[in-house]
């Protein structure tokens, strides 16, 4: 066998070989206290967080255009920290709205760039009310009605329990079918594949089948003919 050959088999080999799976204590490490469900026949992805928290500014934007595409079977939970009961509560009743309102891929970069960059105190009620109805890149009028509603308080103290009970230290914490948290050693972006590697890990071990693909868009016979006009 001539060097050349020699080494196109030794490539191939390489190329064959199948990707590294996450590993413990590297990509991620067994917390000693699961964190329940909310959604019983879902893999959750939850991610402990505080707005006023410029590393999770950072891996927000990420995060979520990464759960768009989480397959049917896994959800994405958010849970705002409560560390100081002053600072805390308020922006967990807000995240906690935000949750309600269904306006979170929305309403979060807006948040997160008044509290990161612009210094503006939303924790303080009668400022965040004044806030809201300037805000034309969500649906305010929905997060302040959540923020109003009567179990916008339970669920912001629900919120500060599940962080006591964790013992949750830092932000942010993202945590895998409620037992495996992520080291993100090599940034956010590269932990979205630990993340992947960490959803296909649980469904194994919970003997979850493989969940359908989603169903493709399907395309008018208006906007075809179109498309087939402009690239003629």
């Amino acid at each position: 066998m001539n060097k050349k050959t020699l080494f196109a088999v030794i490539a191939a080999a390489f190329v064959s070989l199948p990707a590294a799976a996450a590993t413990e204590g590297k990509d991620y490490e067994v917390i000693s206290v699961e964190v329940a469900p909310v959604h019983q026949d879902k893999i959750e992805v939850t991610e402990f967080f505080a707005y006023w928290c410029p590393h999770c500014a950072d891996l927000d934007p990420v995060l979520l255009r990464h759960a768009k595409q989480f397959p049917r079977d896994t959800v994405l939970r958010t849970e705002h920290v409560i560390w100081d009961e002053a600072r805390d509560y308020p922006l967990a009743r807000l995240a906690v709205a935000v949750n309600q309102s269904g306006e979170k891929y929305r309403a979060n970069p807006a948040i997160f760039a008044a509290l990161v960059q612009q210094r503006i105190n939303l924790g303080n009620e009668e400022v965040l009310h004044q806030w809201l109805p300037q805000q034309t890149g969500f649906n305010a009028a929905k997060v302040q009605a959540a923020f109003d509603s009567f179990s916008n308080a339970t669920q912001a103290k629900q919120m500060g329990a599940l962080t006591r009970k964790h013992g949750i230290e830092g932000t942010p914490t993202l945590i895998v079918g409620g037992k495996y948290r992520v080291i993100f050693g090599n940034g956010y972006e590269a932990g979205m594949k630990t993340v992947d590697e960490l959803i296909a890990k649980v469904r194994q071990e919970r003997g979850m089948p493989a969940p359908r693909p989603a169903p493709k868009p399907t395309r008018s016979l208006g906007a075809s003919l179109l498309k087939s006009a402009v690239t003629r």
